[in-house]
């Protein structure tokens, strides 16, 4: 299946979801006791772009003000979930050096040359997200030397362990309450099923240690990887 047609199949069934009223409230987002962490492995979009999501937020807010919605420190793509979030990791106790050699040996040996188009939107039972299009299979191709060097470790790591990444989506809303305008908050979100919100290039990855929602406050860059 194309990427294209597997975010226009999660669309339709996300979307028909959400219209019957079939979605997931997170209660967590705004929990002080949320003591889910994990390590990543991901890369941001350029400023530009991000600022072209942030209009498509606004315009929701306006409709939906009290769902959550991704701050430009926060968006991102995630490469990789090394160590799926999880109640009480701590970073001690990993031998980080380790994590970043293993990652390092992912990226020294190719030239990579990724370009991430987004444009429209797709939907999960729990959130709205802005399509990423990749312009070759490298970032793919990172990922499986990831899968790999990792499983070829002895490393703590849960990588494909919830599922095996390989789209190039940014999630930028996530539903905290019922929705009170639901068909005018959808009406939006199809008017922007086609939208471009621009292109960037990765040439940067960041590790990262991270709580369940990337939220900047929580977030502790380990190391940068120049690719």
């Amino acid at each position: 299946m194309s990427l294209e047609a597997h975010y226009t199949n999660l669309y339709k069934e996300s979307i028909e979801k959400i219209s019957n009223d079939d979605y997931q409230v997170d209660d967590l987002i705004h929990s002080s006791s949320d003591n889910r962490f994990g390590i990543t492995l991901l890369a941001r979009p350029s400023e530009k772009v991000k600022n072209e999501i942030q209009k498509f937020l606004n315009k929701l807010k306006i409709i939906e003000p009290d769902q959550y919605y991704y701050t430009n420190s926060d968006i991102h793509i995630t490469v990789m979930s090394i160590i799926s979030c999880y109640n009480g990791f701590k970073l001690e106790n990993i031998e980080l050096s380790e994590y970043i050699k293993c990652v390092n040996d992912c990226l020294t040996t190719d030239d990579f040359n990724i370009e991430i188009k987004f444009k429209g939107v797709t939907a999960s039972p729990s959130c709205i997200m802005i399509q990423g299009f990749m312009n070759n299979e490298s970032l793919n191709k990172i990922r499986n030397k990831l899968r790999s060097n990792f499983k070829n470790s002895t490393l703590e790591q849960s990588i494909d362990k919830r599922y095996s990444i390989q789209t190039a989506h940014t999630t930028v809303v996530r539903f905290t309450k019922r929705l009170s305008e639901k068909s005018a908050f959808l009406n939006l979100i199809e008017t922007y099923k086609n939208h471009e919100f621009g292109t960037f290039k990765i040439k940067i990855l960041e590790l990262v240690y991270n709580d369940w929602y990337q939220k900047e406050k929580h977030v502790k860059k380990l190391f940068e990887f120049d690719i």
